[in-house]
C-alpha cells in the first residue's frame, strides 16, 4: 500500500472534489485519480462513487478512512522522529566514570535543551568507535586517535576535546601513599596496574607510550573484573597502584582510604578526541563542540603527551 496514494484518498475524501484534492497536493487530478485507483486495486474495494459534483466515499470508503488518517499520521510521526531537531544526541564514551562522561554532564547542565542519551560501544575501541559514527549508530564519539588525519575514514573527523591529566591512585599501605604528588619517573620499580589492557587498542598504544617514556612497569594483566573490584584490591594492596583521570569520577567506601596522587613535572595526559561525522546535521552536535571547544582546560604545565596526540 503506498502512502502517497492513501495521502490522495484522504485529501480527495476531504475535499470531495479530486481536483480540489490536486491542488492541495500540488500534482495534477490525473494524477490523484490514478492514486486513488491504484489504493482500489491494493485494497480490493471501491472506495469512492464518482458523481457529476465529484466524488463521495462508499460505505467501505468511510470505513477505511479513519485507518488512512492513522497511517498518515504514523508516517508524519516517523519521519519527525529522525529529523535532527527532535532526535536524541548519542554520544559515545569509552566509560562512564571517565572525564569525557563527567565533560557530557557539564554540558547537559548548560544545555537541558538537548536531548542526550550518553553510551558505551559493545566494541569498546577506537574502530568500533570510528565505525559506529560513520554508520551514524552515534552522533559522537570520544576517544583518543593515534591516527593521522588521512587514515581516518571519509566522513569523519575529530577534534581535540578532553585533555585528562593523570593521577596515581593507591591504597594506604602503599610506600607512594603519602606523596602529595609524584614524577611520573618515580613510578619506576613500581607496579602499575591497568587490567583488562587488549592489543591493538588506542589506550594499549598509550600505555605503552607512556611506560617507554618514564620506564614505569604497566602491567595490563587481567581479567578486568570491574572498577568496585580494582578498587577493593587497591585498598588492601601494599604492592598494587593504578592509573586514572584527574577529571574520572570514582567512589569507594571511606574505609578504603584510598588517595589520588598527581603526577606532575612533566603532567601525563590522556588526550580525548571527538569524532562525529561531516554528514551529520543534528544541531546539538553543534552545541556540544562548541561548548568542549570553550570549555577545554589544559592540565598543569609542562604536560608529556604521545607523539601522535
Amino acid at each position: 500500500m503506498d502512502v502517497e496514494n492513501v495521502r490522495a484518498f484522504v485529501a480527495a475524501a476531504e475535499s470531495g472534489r479530486l481536483g480540489d484534492a490536486a491542488v492541495e497536493l500540488g500534482i495534477s487530478q490525473q494524477a490523484v485519480s490514478k492514486r486513488v485507483g491504484a489504493l482500489e486495486r491494493a485494497v480490493g474495494v471501491a472506495l469512492f462513487a464518482r458523481t457529476p459534483r465529484g466524488v463521495r466515499l462508499t460505505l467501505d470508503g468511510a470505513v477505511f478512512l479513519p485507518h488512512a488518517r492513522a497511517v498518515l499520521r504514523a508516517v508524519e510521526r516517523a519521519a519527525r522522529s529522525v529529523r535532527p531537531e527532535n532526535r536524541v544526541l548519542r554520544v559515545d564514551v569509552p566509560n562512564l566514570r571517565t572525564a569525557p562522561s563527567t565533560a557530557l554532564r557539564a554540558f547537559h547542565a548548560a544545555h537541558p535543551e538537548v536531548a542526550l542519551e550518553v553510551v558505551t560501544l559493545p566494541e569498546n575501541h577506537l574502530g568500533g568507535a570510528l565505525e559506529a559514527v560513520r554508520a551514524g549508530a552515534v552522533d559522537a564519539s570520544f576517544r583518543a586517535v593515534p591516527l593521522a588525519r588521512a587514515d581516518l575514514p571519509d566522513g569523519v573527523r575529530t577534534a581535540r576535546a578532553v585533555d585528562s591529566g593523570l593521577e596515581l591512585l593507591v591504597g594506604p599501605r602503599h610506600p607512594l601513599a603519602d606523596r602529595a604528588e609524584l614524577a611520573p619517573v618515580k613510578l619506576a620499580g613500581h607496579r602499575v596496574w591497568v587490567p583488562g589492557i587488549r592489543p591493538g587498542t588506542e589506550w594499549a598504544r598509550f600505555y605503552r607510550d607512556f611506560a617507554g617514556a618514564f620506564g614505569a612497569a604497566v602491567d595490563g594483566a587481567g581479567p578486568h573484573f570491574g572498577d568496585e573490584a580494582l578498587l577493593e584490591v587497591l585498598a588492601g594492596s601494599a604492592e598494587h597502584a593504578t592509573i586514572v583521570g584527574s577529571g574520572d569520577h570514582y567512589l569507594w567506601p571511606a574505609v578504603y582510604d584510598l588517595r589520588r596522587i598527581p603526577l606532575r613535572d612533566p603532567t601525563p595526559v590522556y588526550p580525548h578526541r571527538l569524532l562525529w561525522s561531516t554528514v551529520n546535521d543534528h544541531p546539538g552536535l553543534a552545541d556540544l563542540r562548541a561548548f568542549l571547544t570553550a570549555g577545554r582546560a589544559r592540565a598543569p604545565e609542562p604536560v608529556w603527551e604521545p607523539s601522535w596526540a
